[in-house]
């Protein structure tokens, strides 16, 4: 009897399931008007994809199911259905491009995806090693899509797997096809998809020559996201990623610029000892590494005296927060022992297992940048600690700091001595 309802409900379900998507496009205010291009990261499910600025994000929010009807030579065709160990798909090209097929659980989960390019024409996939269930199958390239479902009595657990077969030689393309969607070509805009589940968070970031700025969203309607674009260029011309959280507006990445703001170089020592016993600005990379991939991804360390001289260590228009101001941003997120998961970046391995609570749904992005220890100039850390400045002494030989952890949620607020390597990041004034 049970079975019997499960069956039932299911089918219920199945047939009750309507396609509801978003379409989200873009503008700009500020400093520019123009979007050059867009990067769209669904922190939940960890996948991105890079759109022009032109380009219209289409969040495919539910999957209609639909019966595929055999008699239409242009539709997806799925056989033998149900599967017992393989099954074939098959569906008209009507173009040529890439094309990418992925196959979802009833739950919406995705299974496995594949990519190709193919020429037009007809073409056939296999599919194996999918364990007992209903499942959805999509396929989508810039002109046209397919949806489909597929019932499968596979007994066990095996690998899922996705197989190209062949092309077929004979193409026969008709201008009204039941179950693909062109889409028409509109100028050099392009519809960009993206498959959402109700509830991910995601971290759009708008891009429009040198200014960058994040975007952090819950998508539950079409809409349009304009970026406020501002400067943020330190005094070696680098330019910096900015979010606005709360009132505040954040340097979205970690300082690494080798010069004060108005021009003159801050010195870059390497000697262990000389480190230990400096009372006058300095910085150094983690491990003194020459490697740009390393500086520009975690940034560089600074000693407490850079970031109090006078010459001014931010980009222009930026300042190093206080303490107080580093207190503002963790009580908008909920308070200490929770805003620092929200500030850590997730979706990552740069950050050590287990990144306990990183969600980064704030768009801090915080990393693990590790430190220069004062003592005796040696490095750690790096990967499980990201320590950050204030601007605000605790008293003549030690400064506040603000730090995040691999293993907890928790935004430690301590002070440390002023000849630390720390990491920096600033905040608009």
């Amino acid at each position: 009897m049970k079975k019997i309802i499960f069956a039932l409900s299911l089918a219920f379900a199945m047939a009750n399931i309507q396609a509801q998507n978003y379409q989200i496009s873009f503008a700009g205010i500020g400093a520019s008007t123009t979007v050059d291009s867009v990067k769209v990261e669904n922190l939940t499910q960890c996948t991105s994809v890079n759109l022009g600025g032109s380009d219209t994000l289409h969040l495919d929010v539910t999957m209609e199911i639909k019966d595929i009807d055999a008699s239409n030579e242009n539709a997806l065709d799925i056989y033998p259905n149900p599967m017992t160990e393989y099954s074939n798909i098959e569906f008209e090209s009507p173009v040529s491009g890439n094309v990418t097929i992925k196959i979802y659980d009833i739950t919406g989960k995705k299974i496995i995806q594949t990519q190709n390019n193919l020429q037009q024409g007809k073409h056939r996939y296999q599919i194996s090693g999918i364990s007992s269930g209903v499942y959805i199958i999509q396929i989508n390239s810039e002109a046209y899509s397919y949806m489909g479902k597929i019932i499968s009595n596979c007994k066990g657990v095996e690998s899922p797997n996705i197989t190209y077969q062949k092309q077929s030689t004979q193409t026969k393309i008709q201008s009204n096809t039941k179950n693909a969607k062109i889409r028409e070509a509109k100028g050099t805009n392009s519809i960009i998809q993206m498959q959402y589940n109700t509830g991910d968070r995601l971290k759009i970031t708008g891009i429009s020559g040198m200014y960058q700025t994040i975007f952090m969203i819950v998508p539950a309607s079409s809409q349009i996201i304009t970026f406020n674009f501002v400067s943020c260029t330190d005094g070696d011309g680098n330019n910096y990623s900015v979010v606005q959280i709360g009132t505040q507006v954040w340097m979205a990445e970690n300082l690494k610029t080798t010069k004060y703001s108005e021009g003159t170089s801050i010195p870059n020592v390497t000697d262990n000892t000389q480190w230990s016993n400096l009372t006058t600005g300095a910085y150094c990379n983690y491990n003194n590494t020459t490697n740009t991939d390393t500086i520009n991804t975690y940034g560089r360390l600074y000693n407490w005296y850079a970031v109090d001289d006078s010459r001014d260590i931010a980009p222009a228009g930026w300042h190093v927060p206080t303490d107080t101001e580093w207190t503002t941003l963790t009580t908008y997120l909920g308070g200490t022992f929770v805003a620092g998961g929200k500030m850590k970046e997730n979706c990552t391995t740069l950050w050590a297992s287990p990144n306990t609570g990183a969600t980064n749904e704030s768009g801090f992005s915080g990393l693990p940048g590790g430190n220069r220890w004062n003592s005796n100039g040696v490095f750690y850390h790096l990967g499980s600690y990201g320590n950050l400045w204030s601007a605000t002494q605790y008293d003549v030989t030690n400064a506040w700091l603000r730090s995040l952890s691999f293993d907890n949620s928790t935004v430690a607020h301590h002070y440390t001595n002023k000849s630390y390597g720390v990491a920096v990041r600033c905040l608009k004034d």
